[in-house]
């Protein structure tokens, strides 16, 4: 990681206010106070892999809170939500009516779109990630059912995550962008498994409907390849009947059927976009991706995205050009 915030060798009386500039930088804008009156000492490292940018803190007795002013008037990282480890140290923190303290190993989720309040009290280190909204709550529903929840180091999918994650920041200058991509969304695969181990600890309704609807989008990721997966069978590996997976998804105002077609059609586009993927004939691509016959995908593919497979293939590896944006 780079370093991109040091109080080391800055006078006194600026050290807070530049620290301020860069935090609220990588974060979003924030009330911040110290605890005391020490001297104030703190560093600031990141990195950006795959299009994650990480950030690790390194602070002492602060007290920071996003506002509704500072929300409504400069916050502009709305798409995003923030994955806080704690590396060192504890962290206290409020948001949606939960509080915690977060220890070694522990992580939380905080939603950029409402209030929170963190306090770091005494020396801690903690690992910020940045991951876009749309893909937590894609699998797990609205922040609001997750954000604030303390994932604690103890549970055997947050290990792995954890490990994954800081596998991936000591390596990840050494990745091509094709497998830094690959690996970043494996890392969020984790990250929504280790949320979803947690809430089904819940006893919420809301909660447990989340996590069989993620349960059941996992399974179905795993067996794109599948032409024999259907509506009931993903319900089977849910483990709920048909008519309670079908009304979790119309509640999503979604149908089965059209979505493990849309995700086969989606994952027939990355792969027809992949330099990688270039030596694979059209019909070796189709049926890894679920379809029985190459006429068939050619047809869907060309209602779903306007041009034909070949074509968008042609397009999407042209040099300087991009691929029809999805319909």
């Amino acid at each position: 990681m780079q370093t991109l915030f040091s109080t080391e060798g800055v006078s006194e009386k600026d050290r807070f206010r530049l620290w301020r500039d860069v935090c609220e930088d990588r974060l979003v804008p924030m009330a911040q106070d110290r605890l005391n009156d020490d001297p104030f000492h703190a560093t600031i490292e990141g990195a950006s892999i795959g299009g994650l940018v990480f950030t690790k803190f390194a602070l002492r007795n602060l007290r920071a809170a996003t506002t509704p002013r500072t929300l409504r008037h400069e916050n502009h990282k709305t798409d995003h939500l923030f994955m806080s480890i704690v590396l060192s140290g504890q962290v206290r923190a409020d948001q949606y009516d939960r509080s915690s303290t977060d220890r070694v190993g522990d992580f939380s989720i905080r939603d950029t779109n409402t209030p929170w309040t963190i306090e770091h009290g005494g020396y801690s280190e903690v690992l910020a990630i940045g991951i876009p909204r749309e893909r937590l709550e894609g699998a797990l529903g609205s922040a609001r059912l997750f954000a604030g929840v303390t994932v604690g180091g103890d549970l055997p999918t947050a290990t792995l995550t954890r490990s994954f994650l800081g596998n991936l920041l000591s390596l990840g200058d050494r990745l091509t962008p094709q497998v830094a991509e690959s690996m970043v969304s494996t890392g969020l695969d984790l990250i929504v498994a280790s949320l979803a181990e947690r809430l089904a600890r819940e006893a919420q309704q809301p909660v447990q409907d989340s996590v069989v609807v993620q349960r059941a989008r996992a399974y179905l990721e795993a067996h794109l390849h599948d032409p024999t997966l259907d509506p009931p069978r993903l319900a089977a590996a849910a483990g709920v009947s048909l008519r309670r997976l079908q009304a979790l998804f119309r509640a999503q105002d979604r149908h089965i059927a059209d979505w493990i077609w849309h995700r086969r059609l989606e994952a027939a586009a990355k792969r027809l976009a992949d330099p990688g993927c270039l030596h694979m004939p059209l019909g070796t691509l189709a049926y890894g991706c679920g379809f029985l016959s190459q006429s068939h995908f050619s047809r869907r593919f060309k209602e779903r995205y306007g041009l034909s497979p070949r074509d968008y293939r042609m397009r999407a590896l042209a040099p300087g050009a991009a691929a029809s944006p999805e319909r």
